[in-house]
């Protein structure tokens, strides 16, 4: 429970210092990190899209480095069964040959798991996931069992890349409650890049914060207070998201074929709330709103054949929904 500014500024202060140590190792990415972190603190899972080679993984390890968390890395294959994931039940004998079953972890029971290249993978090893990322739970061999507590999965995947991929269905993409797109170094972040790559000594990020203050900070991020017409503000912004409804722009109508559902909402006012937090406010604000739209629906609005064929992306749809509504505040 908050009681106090001073908590938010403390807040405020410990998670920019996790920040700053995560970039240590990682060079830029600077959105990419912040993102990630709100992810974390409201508590949900991610998925970073770019293409090979921007250090991705590296990302994923230095921030379970950072905040000593129990990682677990799967590399999705065509190959990689169910089992593989949440793992399975053995038959074991006694030294008197009594036989006699025992249940072997998947690398599913981690705190953060990575699921590399998760597009790999076919379509039921990828719906493995669905009980974990949803209730936290893994059910085999005819018992549920409970996973660690904090519990991510931070998943990746290569947009441009197509042969021997699975794309992820609708259902699986929404339990995501951010898509991270990680973009092309700058000239001066390449250079840090192969100094830092090929030295003789590389740095290693240190550990800032344990898992319970990490959970300590999610409830901070629960309390922060959203105000009435910030939060219809929001659910405009979702509504506007089909062409169905009619204020939403006339490139929503035709370029849309189907708009965000409950969990984006759900996804924009819990991020906003971690957002306020991280800038030390005790309120979410419009523009806290406005940055975390376009992470919040990228992967929850589904274009038509004819945007498909124009080029037109769901950040553009995003933009042109947030300005609509700023015309009408």
């Amino acid at each position: 429970m908050i009681e106090s500014k001073e908590q938010i500024t403390q807040a405020a202060e410990r998670i920019a210092a996790l920040q700053e140590e995560i970039g240590s190792v990682i060079v830029g990415q600077k959105t990419v990190v912040e993102q990630l972190l709100w992810c974390l603190l409201a508590g949900g899972h991610a998925l970073l899209e770019g293409i090979p080679g921007l250090g991705k993984t590296m990302l994923v390890r230095t921030v379970a480095d950072t905040i000593s968390l129990q990682y677990s890395r799967i590399q999705f294959t065509p190959d990689l069964m169910p089992a593989d994931i949440t793992g399975t039940t053995l038959i074991d004998f006694t030294e008197q040959g009594a036989a006699g079953r025992s249940f072997q972890p998947g690398p599913i029971f981690g705190n953060l798991v990575l699921a590399d290249e998760i597009n790999r993978a076919t379509p039921k090893t990828q719906s493995a996931l669905l009980e974990a990322m949803q209730e936290g739970t893994v059910t085999a061999g005819g018992e549920t069992r409970q996973l660690p507590r904090p519990f991510f999965v931070l998943a990746t995947q290569n947009p441009i890349e197509q042969e021997g991929t699975y794309p992820l269905p609708e259902a699986q993409l929404d339990r995501f409650l951010l898509k991270i797109g990680v973009s092309y170094p700058t000239r001066e972040e390449l250079k840090e890049i192969v100094l830092r790559t090929t030295a003789a000594t590389q740095h290693r990020a240190q550990v800032k914060m344990t898992a319970d203050e990490l959970t300590e900070l999610q409830m901070y991020a629960k309390h922060i207070l959203v105000a009435d017409d910030v939060l219809d503000m929001a659910v405009r912004l979702v509504m506007m998201t089909h062409p169905a409804e009619a204020d939403a722009p006339d490139d929503v109508k035709r370029y849309v074929r189907f708009g965000a559902g409950p969990r984006a909402l759900q996804a924009i006012v819990a991020v906003s709330k971690v957002r306020a937090l991280c800038s030390g406010k005790l309120h979410v604000s419009w523009s806290d709103i406005r940055e975390v739209a376009a992470p919040a629906l990228r992967h929850r609005v589904v274009l038509g054949y004819e945007a498909q064929a124009a080029g037109i992306t769901t950040d553009q749809m995003t933009e042109s929904i947030l300005s609509a509504l700023e015309l009408t505040r």
